[in-house]
């Protein structure tokens, strides 16, 4: 029984460490990076002005007046 806490605690520590390392990763490539992707690919082709004249003719806005 001597040293029971050591032993357990770095076989713990070992495990916490290499699951943690293992969330991290799996959010890395299984969310984060696609996200990313995803933004880039909808932003290569957005034009922001055709957006807005859209959202002002169907009223989205207060500011701008309808045409």
């Amino acid at each position: 029984m001597r040293r029971l806490l050591a032993r357990r605690m770095k076989f713990h520590l070992f495990g916490a460490f290499v699951v943690s390392m293992g969330c991290a990763a799996l959010y890395k490539f299984g969310i984060a990076e696609p996200r990313k992707r995803a933004y880039a690919e909808f932003y290569k082709n957005y034009d922001a002005m055709k957006d807005f004249e859209t959202m002002k003719a169907t009223g989205v806005f207060e500011c701008a007046p309808l045409k």
